[in-house]
């Protein structure tokens, strides 16, 4: 689906399909997860995926089956976000996080280590990850692409996540000064196609408009191809996006 960066209520629509809902505050609470989950709307379109902390995973599991939207996926974060967690620890929360009902873990890549020339413990964080997901659930690796400050370093970045077992590869915590550029999105999205792996694309941080979603749709089309540009392969990650979706909607 190329857009034409023509920001109509059906292309709204489909940026919500792809929306990975988030809220990653410090200060969230149950109450506010709550909030979150209760904007959603059934009849305008249901996202992807929910994306909150690791204790807030059990509580959305449980609101999200007792609305029957069995198709919202549960995503939370390790290693975030600063990527400077002890690998024990960050496995252990991975495995909690599943035992509470985590569909997708977004894993905070070591990126520092990358930056500086230290390719085998990046590896090795998503490699031992992906071990503790399995086949069930899957691994969004955030690779923070506004630090890494060279196409070169977000390439790299990017090649160890795939070749080490990263089913997603995501471009920021949205928790740093640059988040998702479209400068980034290229590079990334060419070396999911270049690597050939079954690899999906996670824009996240700084798209707050459906009008500043559409580019990242298109370049992905151009490369990926117009039948790629799904929630299995892509997402957007995203908190105040949802309300200009509504916007969008609403105006027809």
């Amino acid at each position: 689906m190329s857009t034409n960066n023509q920001v109509t209520a059906a292309v709204a629509k489909h940026v919500l399909e792809l929306m990975d809902l988030t809220s990653l505050n410090e200060d969230d609470t149950e109450k506010s997860i709550l909030e979150m989950l209760d904007s959603i709307d059934e009849d305008v379109a249901l996202p992807a995926a929910v994306c909150v902390y690791p204790q807030f995973v059990a509580l959305c599991k449980k609101h999200l089956s007792s609305r029957g939207w069995y198709s919202v996926k549960v995503a939370t974060v390790t290693n975030f976000p600063c990527g400077e967690q002890p690998l024990s620890q960050v496995l252990a929360q991975t495995q909690q996080a599943i035992d509470d009902g985590a569909d997708e873990i977004d894993l905070v890549m070591p990126y520092n280590q990358v930056i500086a020339g230290d390719p085998d413990t990046p590896w090795q964080y998503v490699r031992s990850s992906k071990e503790v997901c399995g086949s069930s659930v899957q691994l969004k690796v955030i690779i923070e692409s506004g630090v890494l400050d060279t196409p070169e370093l977000i390439a790299q970045a990017s090649d160890i996540a795939i070749l080490a077992g990263a089913d997603f590869i995501k471009t920021s915590t949205g928790k740093v000064a640059v988040n998702a550029t479209l400068a980034a999105t290229q590079v990334m999205l060419e070396r999911i196609k270049i690597n050939g792996k079954p690899v999906g694309f996670k824009a996240a941080g700084g798209v707050k408009t459906v009008a500043q979603a559409c580019p990242y749709l298109d370049v992905a089309c151009q490369i990926m191809g117009r039948g790629w540009v799904e929630k299995a392969n892509f997402r957007f990650g995203a908190s105040s996006l949802l309300a200009d979706v509504k916007g969008v909607v609403a105006r027809g």
